[in-house]
């Protein structure tokens, strides 16, 4: 039964899919009052907690207190409320890069019950078009360096009527910055219900059409009170650093919710390209670090040349599954295990994960605090320890789509059907095969690509790799590997002989990549996932 909204434009609610349609969500443990704005939990309530002299967030060139994030983000709500207008349950874009200014606009945008749709910074007019009018966004709060894609959605959009500029460079020089500075640095946040919609989140797209996710104030803490309090064991000493947009639920969570929630530091690169985290890392002494797997072979290579890492104590990955041999580096380098995990858009964050002192090489690991998990057949019958099969999943969180869109692909019987294909050991360890279609059936064998790409990132020539199903007539598929080469490496017919053979060596000969495609580069969401539906269409 949901509680009594305070949203006065009830988009959301009436647009939730219908109850009985929704994942069976367990609770227990996750108890918050009825009224809850995460907004105030996570700037105004630290500062009760004694955090105020802390630092929150670092970018840009600067620091900023818990204090002052509390102040800002207070006096950018008024401007939304008193002078643009916004009322609870409207939907706000936010277009920006990773920085501070960012965080404090939905933060405070999210205080004054809006409805928050962060968006990436590369979208074009017509891409920002489907989210404005998908989620029918009436207001949009962006970085003054990028107006012009937003500028030009607006201007046809039925929808989007309120385009401000803000300043993400810290000179507080644009319309909104100017705004708030007027104001006073109190504000009476709306007292949202739990459930309420405080988030739509956006899927990457890394299986096609991006759809609409929606997640109540309660999600946004039950993430950090779930993962980041068991698993990462967040104190207020830490200073966190990574690469995944805020736009999308992965960098919110490991950037902005799971710092902020414990008092902690977050660092905001613009451009998070390896060298620049290993530089901010060293500067300011990260301990906990979320970005992907081809991101930490630079940094390994960054260490090899004299990069001191030591600080970090978590590394996270997530966005693509965890290449044993990547795994391994980095333990013999650092002595400390990367924490392997899986989440979902749908799922907001992480539910198996590696622990640090319970984990294991090509691994993902066990259910966090509050989440369980199955494996499926084709018949929804639950499959025993060694059997290939759907990932289910079910806990506090879970899947509802906007307008209920495909709602019961993803949600049966009462569990979130993730769309990956796993396998559950007999230890209770999960272990990631392939997302459901990148299983490749060739003659008759059920070929994991994923396997197939660890044992070509193991070879020194290889740098990045994506495999594939290609269709063949006689055996039905063949394994077929995109393949990114190191500095130095030149593409030869010789060159994809060594690799297949090594891959025989390595693993199964029958998975071996039968056609091997060198490119130069592998298409991508801007979190980094590889589209490798993007590389079937072009087979």
């Amino acid at each position: 039964m949901l509680r009594e909204s305070s949203h006065t434009d009830s988009f959301t609610r009436d647009n939730l899919p219908p109850p009985a349609s929704w994942p069976e969500l367990r609770l227990d443990g996750f108890d918050y009052p009825d009224r809850l704005n995460a907004g105030v939990e996570l700037t105004d309530a630290m500062v009760a907690r004694g955090h105020g002299d802390r630092t929150a967030l670092i970018g840009n060139g600067r620091r900023r207190t818990y204090k002052e994030l509390s102040d800002w983000t207070n006096r950018l709500a008024r401007a939304m409320v008193e002078d643009l207008g916004i009322k609870p349950g409207n939907r706000v874009l936010i277009r920006s890069a990773n920085n501070p200014a960012m965080v404090a606009c939905w933060l405070a945008a999210t205080k004054a019950g809006a409805v928050v749709v962060n968006t990436m910074p590369m979208l074009r007019a017509s891409e920002l078009a489907k989210y404005v009018e998908t989620a029918q966004i009436t207001h949009a709060l962006c970085d003054t360096r990028l107006m012009d894609e937003l500028t030009a959605c607006a201007k046809t959009s039925p929808y989007l009527k309120t385009v401000v500029g803000f300043d993400g460079t810290s000179n507080h020089d644009a319309e909104l910055d100017r705004l708030a500075l007027e104001k006073p640095v109190t504000f009476e946040s709306v007292a949202t219900a739990q459930d309420d919609v405080a988030l739509i989140g956006f899927t990457s797209g890394s299986t096609g059409k991006p759809k609409a996710t929606l997640h109540f104030h309660r999600d946004l803490l039950i993430i950090a009170d779930g993962y980041a309090r068991e698993v990462l064991g967040v104190v207020p000493e830490d200073v966190f650093v990574g690469s995944p947009p805020l736009a999308f639920t992965f960098g919110l969570g490991g950037l902005a919710i799971f710092p902020l929630r414990f008092g902690a530091a977050a660092t905001l690169l613009e451009n998070a390209t390896p060298p620049n985290m290993v530089e901010i890392i060293e500067k300011y002494r990260a301990t906990v670090c979320f970005t992907a797997p081809t991101a930490y072979r630079a940094m390994m290579r960054a260490m090899d040349e004299g990069a001191d890492l030591s600080s970090l104590r978590a590394a996270v990955s997530a966005g693509e599954t965890l290449p044993g041999p990547v795994y391994d580096e980095w333990k013999a380098k650092t002595g400390k295990p990367m924490l392997d995990g899986i989440g979902a858009t749908e799922m907001l964050h992480i539910f198996i994960s590696n622990r640090f002192d319970d984990h294991r090489p090509a691994c993902t690991g066990k259910p966090v605090t509050g989440y369980e998990a199955r494996i499926l057949g084709p018949e929804g019958e639950e499959l025993p320890a060694g059997q290939p099969g759907r990932l289910a999943v079910r806990g506090p969180t879970g899947c509802r789509y906007l307008f209920g869109d495909r709602q019961e692909e993803y949600v049966q019987g009462g569990w979130n059907i993730t769309g990956d294909t796993f396998v559950r050991d007999e230890d209770g360890y999960y272990h990631f095969a392939a997302r459901n279609d990148d299983m490749i059936v060739s003659a008759g064998y059920n070929i994991a690509g994923p396997e197939v790409e660890a044992a070509l990132l193991a070879h020194p020539a290889v740098a990045e790799c994506a495999v594939i199903g290609a269709p063949d007539e006689a055996r039905g598929m063949i394994v077929q590997a995109h393949v990114v080469l190191g500095a130095g490496e030149v593409p030869s017919d010789a060159l994809a002989k060594l690799l297949q053979d090594f891959v025989k060596s390595t693993i199964a000969p029958y998975k071996y990549p039968r056609s091997i495609i060198f490119t130069r580069t592998l298409p991508k969401t801007e979190t980094g996932k590889i589209q490798r539906f993007r590389l079937r269409d072009q087979d």
